[in-house]
């Protein structure tokens, strides 16, 4: 039995818990060592970085899978190209026509249900646990019927999103938010109006990483980052580099990197830890060390509090550094593609001080012009650093940014993996902070708006209320919404400050805001 490309069969693999487990893997690639072949396996349900070549002993051939043989397109009349419909092709069709009635339909009044917008204000109350209000008709359980609801029914996409029952009439301003405490009614709270949003801004999935209803579309050509997936092939699938050395760490590359060819089948690659520039061995690196004279990116440090910098790198001028840290950071990122153009884009380069110069940590890249509010195009921490709040530190620092800009920003979707971890816990640590800090006056509930949460932070409106919901905060009792701080949520989210010792200080932040639209180039 020959095992090849394409099929599919348990494989034998270690877990984090240092059990074994077999689960199912596909065959990538196959290639003979010393006369022994060795499989290049990914499995199924896991991400790539897990990817890895085995031998036929951790095959189970047993349960094996061959790939199916793609079926002759059927022929009409002698003449090829007329085969039978698949389901893309009705799901095509069916977009066509919907877009053909509704072209066709541009003039019309489309009866919509008014919706009020999204807790245009809250009041903040901590109970026990065991005194919740009653969460049946919570945010997020109606927020999945609604939902659900506009896959079935062609809702508009500028419908606004709230988890009351659709009335009839459609109201552009909300009704006023009462509170009640000790059984007295308060003042009715000033109205807000809420300005439309897409139907998305409150997706809970990933955090509303796909920007449309299971419709892939294509990435944007200027500026963006985003990998288009469509024209992945078996060569980007597999990891080519074995090993990069970058100063005193050997990191073990996790994705695919469009490194020179003749590099790749290098037991070790070498990159000068401050210029990045890679090398094919030990001797040249040695080299070109007599010769390189920096000691820290290049650009303008603009961020330094004991051994923490960071530099600004514009990728005009410091071409080669910023292609070069491209082809690093995309070793450990998937979910982005490179760009040899890295003129739209700003690099911001994390450095750990000593006596030897300024060591790369992380980076975020984001874009000179973003017109989606993106404040992060990629952003990595490298795999030495993490786990040590590093990530935190970077996201931070690029809200720190916003802030000086005097704009709300968000990060570039998808997010990968670890990425969208550490967003969720820095946005939930910071809105945390931001509503334990409030006050009461005079005896009563403290009131916030989502508005001045996201203007006191610089996070995006969409990304605090998903955050909101992620942490179950919101409610809807007696007619308002409330904001509800159980014991739990206030005792882990003290614990997760102590341990967070890396914060950004302000007063330690030299920098100043370029108008890159009256520019006439980067």
């Amino acid at each position: 039995m020959e095992v090849v490309e394409g099929c599919r069969l348990p494989v034998l693999r270690r877990n984090q818990e240092n059990e074994d487990e077999w689960p199912l893997a596909e065959i990538l690639s196959v290639k003979d060592i010393s006369g022994r072949k060795v499989f290049y396996v990914h499995y199924i349900d896991f991400n790539k970085r897990l990817d890895e070549w085995v031998t036929p002993e951790r095959l189970d051939l047993k349960k094996i899978q061959f790939p199916k043989k793609e079926a002759k397109t059927p022929t009409k009349n002698g003449l090829p190209g007329s085969r039978p419909n698949s389901p893309e092709r009705e799901l095509k069709k069916t977009l066509d026509l919907s877009l053909h009635s509704s072209a066709a339909g541009i003039g019309k009044t489309i009866p919509t249900p008014g919706l009020p917008y999204l807790a245009a204000s809250a009041s903040l109350q901590r109970v026990p646990v065991d005194k919740l209000p009653d969460r049946t008709n919570s945010i997020e359980n109606v927020t999945k019927n609604l939902l659900s609801k506009r896959k079935l029914e062609a809702v508009s996409l500028a419908t606004q999103c709230s988890p009351v029952t659709p009335a009839a009439a459609a109201p552009e301003i909300p009704t006023p938010v009462y509170a009640q405490q000790n059984g007295s009614a308060r003042r009715p709270m000033p109205q807000v109006a809420g300005r439309k949003r897409k139907a998305n801004c409150l997706g809970t999935d990933e955090d509303s990483q796909d920007s449309s209803d299971g419709i892939p579309s294509a990435p944007r050509m200027t500026g963006s980052l985003v990998s288009d997936r469509s024209h992945d092939d078996i060569v980007t699938r597999m990891k080519n580099i074995e090993c990069i050395e970058l100063g005193r760490h050997r990191l073990k590359p996790w994705y695919f990197s469009p490194y020179p060819q003749e590099l790749t089948s290098l037991p070790v690659l070498y990159l000068c830890e401050f210029c990045l520039k890679y090398l094919k061995s030990l001797k040249c690196l040695q080299r070109h060390l007599t010769k390189c004279n920096l000691r820290h990116p290049p650009g303008n440090e603009i961020y330094r509090k004991g051994t923490i910098s960071f530099f600004e790198i514009d990728g005009r001028k410091n071409k080669n550094y910023s292609q070069n840290l491209c082809l690093l950071a995309k070793c450990f990122l998937d979910h982005k593609t490179l760009y040899y153009d890295t003129d739209p884009f700003l690099f911001y380069v994390m450095t750990e001080y000593d006596c030897k110069g300024f060591h790369i940590v992380g980076y975020f890249s984001k874009e000179k012009e973003s017109t989606e509010d993106y404040n992060v195009a990629c952003i990595l921490t490298l795999p030495p650093y993490q786990r040590r709040g590093y990530g935190k530190l970077l996201i931070e620092f690029s809200y720190e940014l916003s802030k000086v800009e005097g704009k709300t920003g968000t990060p570039e979707k998808p997010l990968s993996d670890l990425g969208l971890l550490s967003y969720r816990s820095y946005w939930s640590q910071t809105i945390l902070e931001i509503l334990m800090e409030l006050k009461s006056e005079n005896g009563e509930r403290p009131q916030i708006t989502i508005n001045e949460i996201s203007e006191l932070t610089s996070i995006k409106k969409e990304d605090v209320i998903s955050t909101l919901q992620y942490l179950n905060l919101i409610n809807y009792y007696k007619g308002q919404y409330i904001l509800t701080l159980s014991e739990d949520i206030v005792e882990g989210h003290e614990k997760a400050m102590m341990k967070r010792h890396l914060r950004i200080d302000s007063k330690c932040l030299h920098f100043t805001p370029k108008d890159w639209s009256k520019r006439g180039k980067w």
